[in-house]
C-alpha cells in the first residue's frame, strides 16, 4: 500500500470502525492525518461543516436509508463533500441508491485489502481531479473559485471560515478594487448559510436612492407612481441567505441611516408599508476605500461603520509580497479555463512571459490579471504565451503600452533636402500606419463597453437619458459606468 498523498487533510468516518479499516487508520495515524468519527448522520453534517475533511466513509450500520439521506446532504452541503459507502453485504438495489444520492463508489469488504484499495483509488480521483490541489487552498470550499495557495490566501480563508461559523453579523470586508471581494463573500457564504442558500448582490454605486431603497426593502402596492403591486425587496428575497452590498462607500446619504436601523433592528419596513418585516439574512458589506478614513472625513456615517467592522476582513493585493506567489497560479488557472481558449492552441505560459507577469504592479488586482491573459490568449499565435502577447493596459509605461518597443517616427532616415530629425510626410504616414498594425489591439470588455457608452454619449449629444434608452439600461446604470469609466464630455 501507498503512502497518503500529503494533501490529505483528514478523512470523517460515519458508523464505527469496521475490522476491515484497522490498517487503513494505522496508515492516517502513521501519516499524522486526522481520522474524524461520527456516531450520527447528523453528527457527520456538524463535523463535515466544521473540519472540511477531503473524504466521508459511512458504513451500513446507520441503516441503509440513512446513509441515503445522508449522502444527499453531504452533496447538498456547501463543500459537496466526496463520499464513499462500506457495505459487508452488497445489494445491487441499494449500491444503486447509494450511487445516485451522490456515494463515489460502494466498496464491499470486510477484508482489509479490499475495502482499502478502493479507499486509494477514489482519494487519487479526489485529488487528481481538475485544479483541486493545485490552484485552491485545502480551506476553500468547492464552488467557490479563489485561487491562491499562498500564506497570504490561507490566512484569508482561515480567518473567513472562522467568522462563517462566528454569529458575527454584518461583515465587512475591504480590500482594493479587483481583488476578490466578492469571492471572499461567496465563501463565507457557503460555510454560513450552504450553497443551496440564496445570496443576492447589490451594486450601491449603480442606482439612486430612491431606487436603492426600493430594491433593498420593496415597495407596498401604490407607495408611488407606477407601484402596481406588492414588490419584495432584497431583504426578503436573501431570507435565511446573505445579501452582499457592494461599493457600500457609495450607498446614497439618506439610505445609510436606514440600513443602521435594519442592522440593528433586525427588521425593516418595505417602501409606503407600516408592517415591520423581520431580518434574518447574513449582511456582507464590501468597499475598495478605507472607510474609516471616509467616516472621519464626513463622506460615511460613523456610526455605520462602527456597526459594519465588528471583524472587518482585509484582502491583500496582488503587489503586496504576502500574495504575489499566487500571480503565477492565477495566470495558469485563467489560460485553462478561459472563455476564449476553444479552438485554440494555448498549453500554457512561457517562462520569459511569466517573468513579465511577476514584474508587473497590478493596479488592478486579480481582475487585470484576468484581462491581460484573456488578450494574450486571443494574440497569441504559438502553443505557449510569449512576452509579445502579453499587453498592458497602462499607456505610455516603458514596455507596458500599446505601442511598447516599436521605433519612433524620428528614427528614420532623413529624405534629401530635409533638416535632420524630420521626415516626408509620406514616410510619416506610412510609419503610422505600421506603428498601428504593430500595436496589440485591447480586446478587453471593459474598454469595448466604454467605447459603446462614449459613442451613444456622442450619438445623443450628451444626453444620459437618451443615451441610457440607446444602450438599453437604465440612467443611473449609465451614470455609474460613466463614473467608473472617467467619461467625460469631449
Amino acid at each position: 500500500m501507498q503512502d497518503l498523498d500529503l494533501s490529505v487533510q483528514s478523512i470523517l468516518l460515519v458508523g464505527g470502525l469496521p475490522r476491515g479499516l484497522v490498517r487503513f487508520k494505522a496508515r492516517l495515524d502513521a501519516a499524522g492525518k486526522s481520522l474524524l468519527l461520527a456516531n450520527t448522520s447528523a453528527a457527520a453534517v456538524r463535523v463535515a461543516l466544521q473540519q472540511n475533511p477531503s473524504l466521508a466513509i459511512i458504513t451500513e450500520s446507520l441503516g441503509r436509508q440513512v446513509v441515503v439521506d445522508l449522502l444527499s446532504q453531504l452533496r447538498a452541503s456547501s463543500r459537496a463533500i466526496p463520499a464513499v459507502v462500506l457495505s459487508d453485504e452488497p445489494l445491487t438495489e441499494w449500491t444503486v441508491r447509494y450511487v445516485k444520492a451522490g456515494a463515489m463508489d460502494c466498496l464491499t469488504g470486510p477484508s482489509d485489502e479490499s475495502y482499502v484499495g478502493g479507499l486509494d483509488r477514489c482519494l487519487e480521483a479526489i485529488l487528481s481531479g481538475p485544479g483541486r490541489g493545485r490552484f485552491f487552498c485545502d480551506d476553500c470550499p468547492p464552488g467557490v473559485a479563489f485561487v491562491g495557495r499562498s500564506p497570504a490566501a490561507q490566512r484569508l480563508l482561515q480567518t473567513v471560515r472562522m467568522v462563517a461559523f462566528s454569529r458575527c453579523n454584518p461583515v465587512l470586508i475591504l480590500g482594493e478594487t479587483g481583488v476578490g471581494k466578492e469571492l471572499v463573500a461567496k465563501a463565507l457564504h457557503c460555510w454560513r448559510s450552504g450553497e443551496q442558500a440564496p445570496m443576492v448582490a447589490v451594486n450601491c454605486a449603480a442606482l439612486t436612492a430612491t431606487l436603492m431603497e426600493s430594491e433593498l426593502f420593496g415597495h407596498v402596492k401604490g407607495a408611488f407612481t407606477g407601484a402596481d403591486r406588492d414588490k419584495p425587496g432584497l431583504f426578503e428575497v436573501a431570507g435565511g441567505g446573505s445579501i452582499f452590498l457592494d461599493e457600500i462607500s457609495e450607498m446614497p446619504a439618506e439610505l445609510q441611516g436606514k440600513l443602521l436601523r435594519v442592522l440593528q433592528e433586525r427588521t425593516f419596513r418595505r417602501v409606503g408599508g407600516t408592517s415591520d418585516i423581520a431580518c434574518s439574512a447574513t449582511v456582507i458589506a464590501a468597499s475598495n476605500r478605507e472607510l474609516l478614513n471616509e467616516a472621519k472625513q464626513g463622506r460615511f456615517r460613523q456610526d455605520l461603520y462602527y456597526r459594519l467592522a465588528v471583524f472587518p476582513i482585509h484582502v491583500e493585493p496582488l503587489k503586496s509580497d504576502q500574495r504575489r506567489d499566487d500571480i503565477t497560479l492565477l495566470a495558469e488557472y485563467f489560460v485553462e479555463n478561459s472563455s476564449l481558449r476553444a479552438g485554440s492552441q494555448i498549453e500554457g505560459i512561457s517562462p520569459e512571459a511569466l517573468q513579465r507577469l511577476l514584474a508587473h504592479t497590478w493596479p488592478g488586482n486579480v481582475r487585470e490579471l484576468r484581462n491581460v491573459i484573456e488578450r494574450a490568449t486571443l494574440l497569441e499565435r504559438t502553443t505557449h504565451i510569449t512576452p509579445e502577447s502579453v499587453v498592458f493596459d497602462e499607456p505610455g509605461a516603458a514596455g507596458h503600452g500599446p505601442a511598447a518597443g516599436l521605433p519612433p517616427a524620428a528614427g528614420l532616415p532623413p529624405a534629401a533636402g530635409m533638416p535632420h530629425g524630420q521626415v516626408p510626410a509620406e514616410q510619416a504616414a506610412e510609419a503610422a500606419a505600421s506603428a498601428e498594425a504593430a500595436t496589440p489591439p485591447d480586446f478587453s470588455l471593459e474598454t469595448a463597453e466604454r467605447e459603446f457608452i462614449r459613442r451613444a454619449l456622442k450619438e445623443t449629444g450628451w444626453q444620459r437619458t437618451k443615451a441610457a434608452e440607446l444602450l438599453g439600461i437604465t440612467r443611473a446604470t449609465l451614470h455609474a459606468k460613466i463614473k467608473r469609466y472617467g467619461i467625460e464630455a469631449q
